[in-house]
């Protein structure tokens, strides 16, 4: 159905919980492609911090934190139970440990430090280094891929995008609110937008793709189309 010879980088950013992993995911497995979850690898920075003494009391020790990060190795790795990679760091398992909302709480600071960026960011280029690559995260077209093939834009009504994480949080038994829910992804949208060291933005050739009302099977014939566009470009 589509050209492989000619792999490419596709570069996913957008707002939390638009269902940006879940895209990237599905299209890494329909096109035979890596997925880096770029988000993980923040959310993994911040749990090693809060379990290293690094956050106290919701407050972040930048420089604690920085001392930290020449212990921290990031990896990948595939689950075949979940049809989908697992986050590992220093050879420890930690995907089910990143995705609480202590740890959604606190991603934003930790990744507005530079040195956090600085790492994360050399490490996700390396990994995307032979292209074939489904990278999401905040800063992937403008920053980390720059010159990536085809840029997503992602967004979604911030209710619609609360009614999803709250789903899924309580779906797992978390004692959360809905209201609780919604102040998060409001904070962090205000948070990723406004952080000095490279703000969530659209990328001047990025797509736009609003799934608020829009089904994954939907989604997926957008980027059908959108894929074939730019391949058969090069």
């Amino acid at each position: 159905m589509f050209n492989q010879k000619k792999k490419i980088v596709i570069a996913i950013d957008g707002f939390s919980s638009c269902g940006k992993s879940t895209f990237a995911k599905a299209i890494a497995a329909r096109l035979g492609y890596i997925f880096i979850d770029t988000g993980a690898m923040y959310r993994s920075v911040t749990l090693y911090a809060l379990e290293h003494g690094a956050i106290r009391n919701g407050i972040v020790d930048e420089d604690a934190l920085v001392a930290l990060l020449d212990d921290i190795t990031i990896t990948f790795r595939f689950n075949p139970m979940r049809g989908a990679s697992d986050i590992y760091v220093n050879g420890d398992l930690v995907e089910g440990k990143i995705r609480t909302i202590e740890i959604s709480n606190l991603v934003s600071p930790v990744s507005s430090i530079g040195a956090v960026r600085e790492k994360l960011v050399a490490m996700q280029q390396q990994m995307g280094a032979s292209r074939g690559v489904v990278m999401d995260g905040r800063d992937i077209g403008t920053v980390v891929f720059p010159d990536a093939e085809l840029k997503i834009f992602m967004t979604a009504d911030p209710k619609v995008r609360a009614e999803r994480r709250y789903a899924e949080l309580t779906a797992k038994g978390d004692d959360v609110s809905f209201d609780e829910i919604l102040d998060n992804v409001v904070s962090r949208d205000h948070a990723d937008m406004n952080r000095a060291i490279s703000p969530l933005r659209q990328a001047d050739d990025a797509i736009v793709l609003d799934n608020s009302f829009m089904t994954v099977e939907q989604q997926m014939e957008w980027f059908d189309s959108q894929f074939e566009r730019v391949v058969s470009a090069l």
